[in-house]
């Protein structure tokens, strides 16, 4: 299945981040020796003992809702926070950042589906975090695009709208906020489900783990 979504990803330069959550370091290791090297996590713990057991050329991706204090536990190592949804958040990613002398990527994620579930800014709060007057001291985190889960269901409609809603985001976020930032680019929406259908619609980064690993 790995080299068919690549294939199907290669045409629109899509990354894909295979999400790796609850499955052994062995498994990560399988899609390793077939050359994928982006993997996924949600929970910290499990993140770092993996970290810790596999290969260090992994690029690691939190995908997760992220705790202000367990922020300290990845900063040496991780590529890219997708899951920003606070300033408090935003502020602690780079202050741990600082004490590695590292650059974290960040996603702002927003909440654009119809689930209570879902965790995410909506774009009153996004202009808030931006316009933070403390925000161009922030020199150790690069916010690098957005981030949105769809609601869960079979209507490829509803999913569509959210898709390109998540997408409008990111152009006017683009457009007032990082219009001379190349590095803002990232689209990451779409999972084993809907990958395809977020990808016509813009996606740059699909989360896909089920159809990698198989089921829970």
């Amino acid at each position: 299945m790995l080299e068919t979504i690549l294939a199907q990803l290669a045409p629109t330069h899509t990354k894909l981040i295979a999400v790796s959550k609850t499955h052994p370091a062995e498994r990560v290791m399988e899609l390793y020796d077939r050359g994928q090297r982006i993997f996924g996590e949600n929970r910290v713990q499990e993140l770092t003992a993996k970290y810790e057991a596999l290969p260090k050329d992994i690029e690691w991706h939190l995908i997760g809702h992220l705790q202000t204090n367990k922020v300290k536990y990845i900063a040496p190592f991780v590529a890219c926070i997708q899951s920003v949804d606070s300033w408090k958040l935003l502020e602690e990613i780079d202050k741990q950042a600082t004490k590695h002398s590292r650059v974290i990527d960040c996603l702002l994620q927003f909440h654009v589906a119809e689930e209570e579930t879902k965790f995410g800014l909506d774009m009153a709060e996004a202009e808030e975090l931006l316009q933070n007057p403390d925000f161009p001291s922030l020199k150790n985190v690069r916010i690098t695009g957005v981030m949105g889960m769809a609601t869960f269901t079979d209507d490829q409609t509803q999913v569509r709208r959210e898709f390109q809603h998540l997408r409008s985001i990111f152009k006017e976020l683009k457009a007032r906020f990082f219009a001379e930032q190349a590095s803002f680019k990232e689209i990451s929406m779409g999972m084993s489900g809907d990958y395809l259908l977020a990808i016509a619609e813009g996606s740059t980064m699909v989360r896909v783990g089920t159809l990698l690993f198989g089921a829970r």
